[in-house]
Parts: structure tokens; sequence; C-alpha cells
């Protein structure tokens, strides 16, 4: 009897104390809150150092700018030094066998008719060096000896030669005979009425405008005349100025248009 009696009276003890220990404390509470507390407010950034991760990511920034500035201008100075030497620092003219014109005449605004008939703007000439000559359709011995040395001229720029274009521009209506077009099928051969011609090129005071060999720039514009005749002693100084010319526009002119007449 004694022993149920002790079972019993220590029952509602052992559930008093399993309720309590299962209830949540008030003082367990507190430090559960204090603790989120300190972990949220504690977590965030000091003003100082997020000032300073500020200003070390605007240096970065900058520092990527400049690099990105001088990278660009790298790659932009060959272009900017070709354009400088040809347009600014021209070689002297005692260097030259050709005369250097200036100011540079443009390609006239005006139409053109090739071979077969069909008109043809002077302007779609334009994107490749020109190496020009003028005569009428029949083409006498002395018109042939310059046609002749005006192919010699462009294949002696070997690799090059894409980037020039020989050009006849016929002045008449006179035909061109089928053993002379035979030869001309790498040249472009447009007829160009005399007034246009003459508004655009002109020769030495005492020749006239058949007489001398023309170069055209990539933009179109006249901007060398080679001396009349043009002989086999002249002719490698003539080479000289064309390979020079093609040299020192190499960054921004390419070969690529393909000329009327071809």
């Amino acid at each position: 009897m004694a022993g149920s009696k002790s079972s019993h009276a220590s029952s509602p003890g052992s559930d008093s104390a399993t309720a309590a220990a299962s209830m949540p404390r008030a003082d367990q509470g507190h430090a559960d809150h204090d603790q989120v507390l300190g972990l949220t407010v504690h977590g965030l950034p000091e003003p100082g150092s997020a000032l300073a991760e500020s200003e070390q990511a605007a240096r970065r920034t900058r520092v990527g700018r400049w690099k990105m500035l001088m990278v660009l201008l790298v790659c932009a100075a060959p272009v900017v030094a070709s354009y400088f030497t040809y347009y600014v620092i021209r070689p002297e003219g005692r260097r030259n066998f050709g005369e250097l014109i200036h100011p540079q005449r443009p390609l006239p605004l005006a139409q053109a008719v090739d071979l077969e008939g069909r008109s043809v703007s002077l302007d779609s000439l334009k994107g490749q060096w020109l190496l020009v000559s003028v005569g009428g359709g029949a083409c006498n011995e002395v018109c042939q000896q310059r046609l002749y040395f005006q192919r010699q001229l462009r294949e002696g720029m070997g690799r090059e030669k894409d980037r020039m274009d020989w050009v006849w521009l016929i002045n008449d209506a006179q035909p061109v005979s089928e053993v002379l077009s035979a030869g001309l099928q790498q040249a472009t051969v447009l007829r160009v009425a005399p007034e246009v011609l003459a508004s655009w090129l002109t020769p030495v005071a005492g020749q006239s405008l058949e007489a001398p060999l023309y170069v055209v720039d990539p933009m179109g514009n006249w901007m060398m005349r080679f001396p009349a005749p043009m002989t086999m002693d002249t002719a490698p100084k003539a080479k000289r100025d064309l390979e020079r010319l093609l040299r020192a526009s190499s960054s921004w002119d390419k070969e690529g248009r393909e000329p009327t007449g071809r």
C-alpha cells in the first residue's frame, strides 16, 4: 500500500515537471529575441567600409575607361598617321617624279558611256586609285604607247595592283578597233565629253590634254600628273611614286570595287 501511494504521489510531480519543461520561459524568449536582433545589427556593413568600397569601385571604373581609351588610340594610330602623312606631310616636290596637284580636283558630276553604250556615272570610279589617260577612239601609236605604260605600271604594283585601275577616257565618238579592244580587257574604258574632261584635268602649259598620265585617289580627287611623254627611262620613276602612294594609304584603302567596263 505504501509503495502504491508513493507511486501515486510522484505522478503529479512528474506531470508538473514535464509541463513546466514544455512551456517556454520568458527569459529564454528574451534571449532568443536579443540574439536575432544582434545578428541583424551586426550583419549590416559599417558606413566607413561601404564608402571605401564605393570609392574603390569608382576608381576601378575610371582605370578601366582609361585603359579602353588607350587601346582605341593604339588601334587608330596607324590610320591617323597615314592620313596625316598623305594629306599634311606631303613629300617634297624634288622627291617626286609626278607633279602634285594643289588644290586637288574632285571627279565631275557627269555621265560617261562605256563601250557597250551604257550610261555610267563618273562618280562610280571612286573607291580605287586610278591611273588615267585621255585620247581619241582611233588611238594612234602615241596613244597606244600610253596605254601600254598604264598597263605595265599597274602590273608593276604586284600584289597591290588590285587597288589600282587603269582608265582610258575617250574624248570623241571615234570607234575603237577590235584589235585594240582585245588588249583592254583589264582596263576601264569610258567615253566622256571633251568639255567635261577639260573642266577637270589640265596638262602642262604647251601640251595637249592627251599627253600626260593622271593619278586620281580613291576619294575621286585628281592629285598628281606625270610628265609627258612616258618612256622606258621615266616609267621606273613613276612606278616609285605609285608605290609610295599605295604604301602611305595602305591602312585605310583596300581593294574590292569592281570598276565599270571590265
